[in-house]
C-alpha cells in the first residue's frame, strides 16, 4: 500500500497495489490461454482492462517515486540546513504540484460503483413555476452539457422538449466516455435556482426548481421488458432534436405503464432507430431504479431514507439579492456562480464522491 506524505501534512493512503498487480497477473494468465483469442468480445474486453491497469500502476508508482525524491531532498535541507532559498521555494512548489496531481488521481478512485464506468443518459425535467422554471431547466441543459464537454465526453441531444415563451420542459442527452455515469451522478436531484426573474413584468425575485436524472446506460440491460407494459407512440421530431431531424413521424415515445415511467427519443433517422434506443434507455432505467429500491430499503432499515421531494433540493443557486451556490449534501459553496452555470462544476462532483465514499 502507497502512504503519500505531502506538503499538507497529511498522510493519504487509498491505494493498494498488490491487488491491482494481482488483478494484472490474472488477466495476462487468461490472455495467454490458446483458446482465449478466439472469442473476439473477451480479448478486447481483456485488453482494455489491461491496458487501464498498467496506466493506473504506472501513473502511482510514478507519484512514489516522485514523493521519495522529494521526501530525501526535503529530509537533505533539514539535517543540512544547506539549500537557497530559490532551492527551497521550488522544493514547495514541486511538493504543491505533486499534491495536485496526487488529488486529482485520488477522485478517480472513487469511482468504483456497479455502473460508474458506463455512459450516462442525462434525462433534465422544468419543475413548477412556468417560464422560469422551463427557462432554468434549460440553464441545468447548457451547464451539464458544457461541463461533459469539458470532461471531453460525447454529447448528444436526444429529445427536447420547448417550453412555451422560453427554455424547455424536458430533454434527455446521452453523454459517451469513460466513467460518464461515475463523474455525472452528482447531479442527480433537484436543483433550486433564486434571482430576479427576467420573465416577470414587474422583475420580483422568482424561486424556480427543476429535476435531473443520471441513468447508466447499460449495455445489455438484464430487465426484461414486457410489450403489454408497453404504450408506444409515434410523433414527429422538431424542436432541438439535432441533425437528424426529419419531417416524418419518425419520434418515438415509450411509457412503461405499471411505473408510469415515459422515456422519448428523436433524434435518430428512423422510427425503428429511434424505438430501439427508447426501449434499450427504459430498460437501463427501471433496471437501475431496481438498485436503487434496494439500496433505499437497506437506508430505510438503518434509519437514513429521505423521500424525494421537490422541497429537498441537492442543490441551491442563488443569483439574488448574492450570488452564491452551495450543495446541501456536502455544505460546499461558492460564489463563482457564472462559472458554474458555465459548467465548472468540478467543486461540487469532487466533493460529492469524496462524501459518497464515507457513506
Amino acid at each position: 500500500m502507497i502512504i503519500f506524505w505531502l506538503g499538507s501534512g497529511r498522510h493519504r493512503s487509498l491505494f493498494d497495489f498488490p491487488d491491482l498487480k494481482l488483478r494484472q497477473k490474472e488477466l495476462e494468465q487468461e490472455a495467454a490461454d490458446p483458446n482465449f483469442w478466439g472469442f473476439p468480445e473477451k480479448v478486447e474486453k481483456n485488453l482494455a482492462e489491461q491496458k487501464a491497469l498498467k496506466t493506473k500502476i504506472d501513473t502511482w508508482e510514478g507519484m512514489a517515486k516522485e514523493a521519495q525524491d522529494l521526501s530525501e531532498l526535503a529530509h537533505l535541507f533539514h539535517e543540512t540546513e544547506k539549500g537557497s532559498e530559490k532551492e527551497l521555494l521550488e522544493l514547495a512548489e514541486d511538493i504543491k504540484k505533486l499534491q495536485n496531481r496526487f488529488e486529482k488521481e485520488e477522485i478517480i478512485q472513487y469511482l468504483k460503483g456497479k455502473y460508474d464506468a458506463l455512459d450516462a443518459i442525462v434525462a433534465i425535467h422544468a419543475g413548477t413555476g412556468g417560464t422560469d422554471a422551463q427557462d432554468w431547466a434549460e440553464m441545468l441543459q447548457r451547464m451539464i452539457m458544457r461541463y461533459a464537454e469539458r470532461k471531453g465526453f460525447k454529447t448528444t441531444i436526444l429529445h427536447i422538449s420547448p417550453g412555451g415563451e422560453a427554455g424547455i420542459k424536458s430533454a434527455i442527452i446521452s453523454v459517451s466516455g469513460r466513467d460518464a455515469f461515475g463523474w455525472l451522478k452528482s447531479e442527480k436531484g433537484i436543483h433550486r435556482l433564486v434571482r430576479l426573474s427576467p420573465f416577470n413584468a414587474k422583475h420580483l425575485r422568482q424561486t424556480s426548481f427543476a429535476l435531473i436524472e443520471i441513468i447508466p446506460e447499460i449495455a445489455e440491460p438484464k430487465f426484461k421488458l414486457d410489450e403489454k407494459d408497453l404504450k408506444i407512440d409515434t410523433f414527429r421530431a422538431g424542436g432541438h432534436g439535432g441533425q437528424s431531424v426529419n419531417t416524418t413521424d419518425s419520434a418515438v415515445r415509450i411509457t412503461h405503464l405499471p411505473t408510469g415511467i415515459t422515456v422519448s427519443v428523436q433524434n435518430e433517422r428512423s422510427q425503428m432507430q429511434n424505438k430501439a434506443r427508447a426501449l434499450k434507455i427504459l430498460a437501463s432505467r427501471l433496471e437501475s431504479a431496481e438498485k436503487e429500491k434496494e439500496e433505499a430499503e437497506v437506508k430505510k432499515a438503518k434509519g437514513e431514507y429521505e423521500t424525494a421531494q421537490w422541497g429537498s433540493q441537492i442543490r441551491s443557486y442563488v443569483l439574488h439579492p448574492y450570488q452564491m451556490v452551495k450543495d446541501h449534501r456536502t455544505g460546499v459553496e461558492t460564489s463563482d456562480t457564472e462559472a458554474v452555470l458555465n459548467g465548472e462544476i468540478d467543486l461540487f462532483v469532487e466533493a460529492f464522491l469524496r462524501y459518497k465514499s464515507l457513506k
